[in-house]
């Protein structure tokens, strides 16, 4: 057992799908808190539901943990409203005070409950969130605050519940950490060095090194714009 204090979940949310636009295009983004325990399995809570299942959910992002430290900075930069009142605001399954972005690194395994969990990747916001919050650009504000939170797959299914403590039990890459990943896909994008070690980076899922491996190729970044800004993003040629 690593020697760290274990953080109390809060809140445990899923969610039901429904219509995020006016074209009814299906999403998972609205969660509420549950009372009692729920079985988490390889590829996420039951009776939690994502609607594009192309770049949501599955075993490398069964689970999406949102710190619910970021709340009160969200609220002193866009306004406090009824969104940021409670836990759910971001489409989070795992709600937490005191574990952020600088303290969590790719392949800490974290004990929650019957469960055990590995951090897998960070968040890459999409335009859902833009129409979670009813702002043009608030997928745009999350990634460059680097306020994204993070995702486990999931190593040992069990069940989980709020007020269960996450216990730290092994620390693969504590230099990776979300924090860290982040600065250097959308900061200081174009490190050789950082990007190399990206690409050998072999925890992480194939797409995120291959956005290393490309940009080292290339020397150029990806276009952010679609996944971003949605349907009103224009097409790059």
């Amino acid at each position: 057992m690593i020697d760290r204090q274990p953080i109390v979940l809060d809140a445990l949310l899923l969610g039901s799908l429904s219509p995020i636009d006016d074209r009814g295009t299906l999403s998972g983004i609205v969660k509420y808190p549950i009372v009692g325990a729920v079985l988490l399995g390889a590829t996420g809570f039951s009776g939690d539901h994502q609607g594009d299942l192309k770049r949501h959910g599955g075993v490398d992002k069964a689970v999406h943990h949102y710190p619910r430290d970021h709340y009160r900075v969200w609220m002193d930069e866009i306004g406090s409203m009824l969104l940021l009142q409670q836990p759910g605001a971001f489409g989070e399954n795992l709600s937490t005070l005191g574990l952020t972005e600088s303290d969590v690194a790719v392949g800490d395994r974290f004990r929650l409950g019957g469960a055990l969990l590995e951090v897998s990747q960070g968040r890459q916001p999409c335009w859902k969130l833009n129409r979670r919050f009813d702002l043009a650009d608030m997928a745009r504000r999350l990634q460059q605050s680097g306020r994204t939170g993070w995702y486990y797959r999931v190593i040992e299914s069990g069940p989980v519940s709020a007020g269960d403590r996450m216990h730290l039990v092994e620390r693969r890459h504590p230099e990776w950490t979300i924090a860290r990943l982040w600065h250097f896909l959308y900061v200081d994008t174009l490190n050789r060095e950082a990007l190399e070690e990206i690409a050998n980076l072999t925890i992480l899922p194939s797409n995120w090194r291959d956005y290393a491996a490309k940009r080292l190729q290339t020397r150029r970044v990806e276009d952010w714009s679609r996944r971003l800004d949605g349907e009103t993003a224009p097409v790059s040629g």
